[in-house]
This record gives C-alpha cells, sequence and structure tokens, in this order.
C-alpha cells in the first residue's frame, strides 16, 4: 500500500514530464511546423514577361484570343506594370505574336469547343452562349455553330440517355410535374423545344420510334 501512494503522488509530475518531452521531440523533429510568412511582392510585368506568360497559358490550355487577354490584364493587375508601353497595346502585341505562331485560332478554338459541347449533349443555344463568352466574333463562329445544329439531334439523344428521359426513362411520363422538369432541363441545356417535345413524346419502350430516332440522328 505504501508503494501504491508514492506511485500515485509522482502521478502529476510524470504526466508533465511526458508532455515535456513530446514538446521537445515536437519542436526538434518538426512536427509542430509553423508557416513562414509568404512574400507575397510580385515583380511588375513588362512586355517580355507578357510573352512567356502567354507562351505558358496556351501550352497548357485550348484558348481564345479574348480568353488570352483576360487572363494577360488579371495578371497586370495583380503584379503591375513596368514597361513604357502602353499595357493594353502591349497584351493585344503578345496575343498578335501568338496568332502568327498558331498558337491561337479563333476559328478552329470555336468548332473544338463546339464539338466538345455537343457531345456532353448541349444543344445549339448553349454553344452560341459559349462562344460569345468566350469572346469569339462573329466571323470566327460560323463553322461551329454549323456543327452544332448539324448535331442537334444526336446530342439531344445523347442527353435523354445519360439523363434517363422520355424514351429512355423507367415508366411512361404520365406525371405533369415531371414532363415540365423534364422539358426545363432539356431547355437549360440549350435544346429547341421541338426536339424536346419530339424525344419526349417517345414512350418508353417503344424500340421502333427509337430505331428511327436512332438512324435519322445517325447513331445506328
Amino acid at each position: 500500500m505504501e508503494q501504491f501512494a508514492r506511485f500515485r503522488a509522482i502521478l502529476p509530475d510524470m504526466a508533465a514530464l511526458i508532455v515535456l518531452n513530446q514538446a521537445r521531440l515536437w519542436h526538434k523533429h518538426g512536427m509542430v511546423k509553423r508557416r513562414a510568412p509568404s512574400d507575397r511582392t510580385r515583380k511588375p510585368l513588362d512586355a517580355a514577361r507578357l510573352d512567356e506568360l502567354a507562351l505558358a497559358y496556351v501550352a497548357r490550355f485550348a484558348t481564345s484570343r479574348a480568353k488570352l487577354l483576360r487572363y494577360l490584364s488579371r495578371k497586370v493587375r495583380e503584379s503591375g506594370w513596368a514597361d513604357d508601353t502602353d499595357v493594353g497595346t502591349a497584351c493585344n502585341a503578345t496575343a498578335d505574336r501568338m496568332e502568327k505562331l498558331r498558337y491561337l485560332d479563333d476559328r478552329q478554338y470555336a468548332v473544338m469547343r463546339a464539338g466538345a459541347m455537343t457531345r456532353r449533349g448541349l444543344g445549339v443555344r448553349r454553344v452560341k452562349a459559349q462562344l460569345y463568352v468566350d469572346g469569339i466574333a462573329e466571323g470566327d463562329s460560323g463553322e461551329a455553330i454549323e456543327t452544332a445544329e448539324a448535331a442537334a439531334l444526336v446530342s439531344a439523344v445523347g442527353f435523354a440517355r445519360r439523363r434517363r428521359f422520355g424514351p429512355f426513362g423507367t415508366a411512361a411520363l404520365d406525371d405533369p410535374k415531371l414532363r415540365e422538369r423534364q422539358i426545363a432541363a432539356f431547355l437549360r441545356a440549350g435544346h429547341s423545344m421541338a426536339v424536346t417535345r419530339r424525344l419526349l413524346a417517345i414512350a418508353p419502350g417503344d424500340d421502333a420510334a427509337l430505331a428511327a430516332l436512332d438512324e435519322e440522328a445517325g447513331l445506328d
């Protein structure tokens, strides 16, 4: 009993020693690390640095001229400008050089963008809206829009199949509210009302109608 009483008496000291040793180990081996303050000072940009940033950007991303200019402008806002040339003029000159090197081609970018969107099941209106956001001029978007229009039915069928709408659902679309939600989803995806109604009019299990639709869409 006497030994037990002595053991209980030294327990607080042992606990304190364990905590102290753990603190020493953490400090020694870096288990507790304090983040050093980061140096957020950025060196102001110049025309040469703009070219370097543009090259790195077009190497990583397929982009349009407008998107590249937005990126360069943002970088200038973040870091400042240290060149005698007007910053807008410098950004446009950099974009011109990227075009001459064939790293920028708005027409080709638009076609690629439209193809990728239609493969995802998005319709013509969404394609047009995205090209506008990407800053594609009307003269460079014509071929892309024609591509999207030609793939309108294929894209809508793909959208319906992925979402299990209309002919790809598990039951007939008898609920008016559910039908309205599906119509709204088609329209948000950029599809026309005519194509939407046509697809939703096909009942699940109507293999003949589906086969005819696939044939027309070139999916057979």
